[in-house]
């Protein structure tokens, strides 16, 4: 019997490019406090990280009714984005994405996951705004872990899917995508389209970088056969 693999994928930066709805609601968030706007670059490094976190790390100055604050201003302003641009629908899907999903999808002996920063409804917008429900057998979101990267959510997908560390991957675009990965026991493989610098991927420890989606599903069997 063929051992089980498991692909866990990170949503914002490595399947989906987001970053013009989270600056914009980051900035939104941020202007009703009268807080100084961070750099776009500067919030494209924490994504990734759970709502809060990211605000803490942000701005570490702000006292927690501060970052509770902005997390709820940001929360208000990613929906009412929605509303206005059409949000997820309005990000797209990276060039080969769905291409690398569907040829995964079709192995018998691969299954398929994510792990994000997002919260729940957030995922549940963007799969049901990409129609990418029948691909993921696991869906792990920041409402029930720890910020990433603590493996918790990995711990989770293992769990759901009866796959072992040693013959699951995950897949994203930040340093904390690949120090969750580690720290949970499973090969990394890192995406230079992203949001993190490909210098600090590789600092982190990725155990393979690819360019494009088109290197995904080689890069996986590369570290699939090393399990």
């Amino acid at each position: 019997m063929t051992a089980l693999k498991l692909a866990v994928f990170d949503v914002d930066g490595t399947l989906m490019d987001s970053q013009d709805f989270i600056v914009e609601a980051m900035n939104r968030a941020f202007g009703d406090l009268g807080v100084e706007l961070p750099s776009r670059q500067q919030v494209l490094s924490i994504v990734g990280l759970s709502l809060s976190e990211a605000i803490a790390k942000l701005v570490p100055t702000l006292s927690a009714d501060g970052v509770a604050a902005a997390t709820e201003r940001y929360k208000t302003a990613f929906i009412n984005l929605r509303a206005q641009k059409g949000g997820e629908a309005a990000a797209p899907l990276y060039p080969g994405a769905r291409e690398a999903l569907q040829a995964l999808h079709l192995r018998d002996e691969v299954l398929l996951g994510v792990a994000t920063g997002k919260a729940k409804r957030g995922l549940d917008h963007a799969v049901m705004a990409h129609d990418l429900g029948g691909f993921f057998i696991t869906q792990q979101t920041a409402d029930g872990h720890p910020s990433k990267p603590h493996p918790s959510m990995l711990h989770a997908a293992l769990a759901d899917t009866g796959a072992q560390a040693a013959s699951a991957v995950m897949i994203g675009d930040t340093t904390y995508d690949i120090e969750m990965g580690r720290a949970a026991g499973f090969k990394t493989l890192g995406v230079t389209w992203g949001y993190h610098p490909v210098a600090d991927l590789k600092a982190a420890g990725a155990d393979l970088l690819v360019d494009t989606f088109a290197g995904v599903i080689p890069a996986l069997d590369e570290l699939w056969g090393q399990a």
